[in-house]
C-alpha cells in the first residue's frame, strides 16, 4: 500500500526545535521571514497560526512586531516632536513636562506593544498613591491617551491601552460670581492702571492674558471697540505672546464710560501703537502671580470682598451676559467657540431669577403676560 502524501504548506515554514516544540516562521508583505511571537506543541497548532497570519496579511491587519517594540519613550518623544508645530508654546511645555515627570519614569522603557489597559490604570494608580491632584493624573493620562493613540493610528500597535481606565473624579468647584456692584467696588479699589485691566476683566470678560496682552493699537476708544488677538502666557518662567485660547480672536464693543478712560490711558502711554496696556512699573510685560499680588488681591480687600480669582470676574461676566442677553451673546463675548463651554464652566443661574419665573408662570396661567414675562434683550 502507498504511503499518504504529506501536505504540502503553501504558505511559511514549520520545523522541529531541539526540545521538541516546533517554530513557525512567516513572509510579511515586505517579504522578511518572522519567526512566530511563541513555539508550539505541534505541527497542527504552528498550521493553525500560520493560516490566522495569512488572513491578516490579505485583510491589512497584519503588524510589524518590530514597531511594536519601540519603547513608549521613543515613540513620546518622536509624537511630540510631530504636533509641537500645531500647539501653542505654553501648552507644548505642559505636555513635555507630563512626559518627562510622569510618563516617562515608569513607563518609558516598556515596549508600545506590551502595554495593556490593566498596566495604565496600575499607573493612574501609583499617581494617586503618590498624592498627586486629579487635575495633573487627568492630565497625564490625557497626553498619554494621545501618544498611545497616535501608535494605534500608525500601526505600532493593534489599538490603545488607553481604554476603560477610571480616573479620579475632578473637585466640583463653583467660581464666586460677583454682582456688577461688588465687581464696581473692585475696580474704584484697585491703584490705577490697573483699575482698567480689572474692569476689563469684569466688564468685557477677557482672559487674564489677553488683558496682559493688550496693545495701544487694539484700543479703538472712538468707536468703544477692544480688539483681542493676542495673550500673554507664561510656561516655565518663560512669557510668550500667542493667539487666544482655541485661537478665538474677537472684536468686542465695551461701554462708553470705559471707552473714554482706555482712551485717556492711551494717550498717556510712551512708545508706538505695539506699547502694551499695562506693564511692570519698569516698563515689563505683567507676570501673573506678581500681578495678582501687587494689584488685584489687595482690590478684592479694600472692595471688602474675599476668595475672588481674576478668573471669577470673567465667570461673572459671563453670568451676567447669559442672563440678560443669552447664552449664544455670553459665548461671543467671552471667546468660545462652542456655548456648551460657556454654560458649562461660565455661565451660573443668578439668585432670585426662580422666583421670578414661579412669578410670571402663575400670571401666565391666568391669561395676563405680566411684567415678568420675557423679553427680547439687543445684543451687546
Amino acid at each position: 500500500m502507498a504511503g499518504k502524501r504529506k501536505s504540502r504548506r503553501n504558505f511559511g515554514r514549520v520545523r522541529k526545535l531541539p526540545s521538541g516544540r516546533f517554530q513557525a516562521r512567516y513572509p510579511g508583505p515586505d517579504g522578511v521571514l518572522r519567526p512566530a511571537d511563541r513555539t508550539f506543541a505541534t505541527t497542527t497548532d504552528a498550521d493553525r497560526w500560520l493560516a490566522k497570519k495569512r488572513i491578516e496579511i490579505e485583510d491589512g491587519r497584519w503588524l510589524d512586531p518590530v514597531e511594536g517594540r519601540t519603547t513608549v519613550r521613543d515613540w513620546a518623544t518622536r509624537w511630540l516632536a510631530a504636533v509641537s508645530p500645531q500647539l501653542k508654546h505654553k501648552t507644548q511645555a505642559s505636555y513635555r513636562s507630563l512626559i518627562n515627570s510622569l510618563i516617562v519614569p515608569t513607563l518609558g522603557d516598556r515596549e508600545l506593544s506590551s502595554l495593556r489597559p490593566i498596566t495604565v490604570t496600575e499607573w493612574v494608580a501609583g499617581m494617586r498613591t503618590k498624592g498627586l491632584s486629579a487635575s495633573r493624573i487627568r492630565q497625564a493620562y490625557r497626553v498619554l491617551s494621545q501618544i498611545m493613540q497616535s501608535a494605534a493610528d500608525n500601526d505600532m500597535i493593534a489599538q490603545t491601552p488607553c481604554r476603560g481606565v477610571k480616573l479620579p473624579r475632578m473637585p466640583q468647584t463653583e467660581p464666586h460670581i460677583l454682582t456688577p456692584l461688588e465687581a464696581s467696588r473692585m475696580v474704584r479699589s484697585a491703584e490705577k492702571p490697573h483699575d482698567l485691566l480689572i474692569a476689563l476683566l469684569a466688564y468685557a470678560g477677557l482672559r487674564v492674558g489677553e488683558a496682559f496682552a493688550l496693545r495701544r493699537v487694539d484700543i479703538d476708544a472712538s468707536g468703544g471697540f477692544v480688539l483681542v488677538d493676542e495673550n500673554l502666557a507664561e510656561a516655565n518662567g518663560v512669557l510668550v505672546f500667542d493667539t487666544p485660547k482655541s485661537h478665538q480672536k474677537r472684536l468686542l464693543r465695551v461701554g462708553p464710560s470705559l471707552a473714554k478712560r482706555l482712551g485717556r490711558h492711551i494717550e498717556s502711554l510712551p512708545g508706538g501703537d505695539d506699547a502694551l496696556l499695562f506693564t511692570t512699573p519698569g516698563g515689563k510685560p505683567l507676570r501673573y502671580n506678581q500681578w495678582r499680588k501687587a494689584y488685584f488681591d489687595p482690590a478684592v480687600s479694600a472692595a471688602g470682598l474675599t476668595d475672588v480669582t481674576p478668573h471669577d470676574l470673567r465667570a461673572s461676566h459671563g453670568t451676567w451676559v447669559a442672563d440678560q442677553y443669552g447664552v449664544m451673546t455670553a459665548a461671543h463675548r467671552l471667546g468660545h467657540s462652542n456655548a456648551s463651554v460657556t454654560t458649562r464652566h461660565y455661565a451660573r443661574p443668578v439668585a432670585g431669577r426662580d422666583d421670578q419665573v414661579a412669578e410670571a408662570a402663575d400670571a401666565w396661567l391666568g391669561g395676563h403676560e405680566g411684567i415678568s414675562s420675557p423679553e427680547v434683550h439687543k445684543p451687546l
